[in-house]
């Protein structure tokens, strides 16, 4: 896909470029909507090793993976950089700095969020050209754009690369599936009986959960369709995965944990569909070609959905008021208009979408 002439800029290439840091720490989804940025800093710098400035899991994921990410820098946790995951070991930032600027970074590129604590960072680590996003709250790169939040994450990244003359070759992230993600995904689920669909009825925030007893309602209808049903979840999910087993009434089998990244990746990019809430795996389904059934509040609509409907289909909540205590929650973006903005609660948001819309979804994807 050729980009629009909007995504790029008249910054200009950086001369003489051998070695780019990006920094993108943060979690799945999150860096699934970067893929398009480093794809743009791959054409246009294609002799540059571009090191992503990221978690464990980012280096695992990128063991031996094609793509634009030639190696993986784990960033110490910080605060508004990344937290320790389970079991992790304290890592010195002292250090972590002291190694990247010994790197010899001609560019490093902050495509974190808004960068209260991220430019500073980024400035740290000594490239030659620093550029990305700021915050009202956050200090300058050398190049800078500013951080709007509600904005299509994608083209916020590719704004951001353009800053250094990296235009958008794609607005399509994709990963690359390897022969070992699919082997791994083989090994645990065996070969499907059925056509396989995959249901993923967790995400970490509450509010963007779509209620289980509906995740349970439509794997009955996909199981009578004549489709296996696999339910994915993190350990973190098991409870609403097991509610959602217990409420379907059909053979479904509950996958939980039994999966590495990869391996999560090996087996949505071998199903027909996968059907999610607005989280990291509905993006990894996308990005490795699975189509897709997402359902997402109005504002996720706007800054995570993807624009592509050929093979997705994102079904949208149009709640704003908190459905327990009934405060408009869209004003604390927006504070010279009347409201309330936030409210304590972390009730579902979208209740609201029906399930006939996501099985008709569902449906008309399956038949194309």
């Amino acid at each position: 896909m050729v980009a629009p002439a909007l995504l790029t800029s008249n910054a200009g290439l950086v001369p003489d470029v051998a070695r780019i840091a990006v920094l993108r720490a943060n979690a799945l989804g999150d860096f699934i909507f970067v893929l398009p940025a480093l794809d743009a800093l791959r054409s246009a710098y294609p002799q540059a090793e571009i090191v992503l400035l990221g978690a464990p899991w980012h280096a695992q994921l990128w063991r031996d993976r094609p793509g634009p990410v030639d190696r993986v820098l784990v960033v110490p946790p910080a605060p508004g950089i990344r937290t320790a995951g389970p079991g992790e070991a304290e890592a010195s930032m002292v250090d972590f700095l002291a190694a990247a600027r010994a790197e010899n970074f001609d560019l490093a590129l902050q495509l974190h969020g808004g960068g209260a604590n991220s430019n500073p960072l980024v400035a740290a680590l000594g490239a030659r050209v620093s550029a990305g996003l700021r915050a009202e709250d956050a200090p300058p790169l050398d190049r800078w754009l500013r951080y709007v939040y509600y904005q299509p994450e994608v083209i916020r990244y590719l704004e951001a690369v353009a800053l250094v003359g990296a235009p958008a070759t794609t607005i399509v992230p994709t990963l690359a599936v390897t022969e070992v993600d699919r082997a791994e995904a083989r090994s645990v689920l065996g070969e499907p009986e059925r056509p396989r669909v995959v249901l993923h009825p967790g995400a970490t925030d509450t509010r963007r959960r779509w209620p289980a007893d509906r995740f349970a309602e439509v794997a009955r209808t996909l199981y009578g369709d004549g489709y296996e049903v696999l339910v994915t979840g993190t350990p973190t999910e098991q409870d609403v995965v097991d509610q959602v087993v217990a409420a379907a009434g059909v053979p479904v089998r509950p996958q939980v944990g039994t999966l590495s990244l990869g391996g999560l990746a090996g087996c949505y990019a071998d199903c027909e569909l996968v059907v999610s809430n607005d989280t990291g795996p509905l993006h990894l389904a996308a990005a490795v070609g699975t189509p897709t059934v997402g359902i997402f509040w109005v504002g996720n609509l706007i800054t995570t959905a993807t624009a592509l409907r050929g093979r997705h289909r994102p079904i949208t909540s149009w709640t704003v008021h908190c459905p327990v205590c009934a405060v408009d929650c869209t004003p604390g973006i927006y504070p010279h208009r009347p409201g309330d903005g936030e409210c304590p609660h972390r009730d579902s948001f979208v209740t609201d979408v029906p399930v006939a819309e996501v099985v008709e979804a569902a449906r008309e994807l399956l038949v194309r």
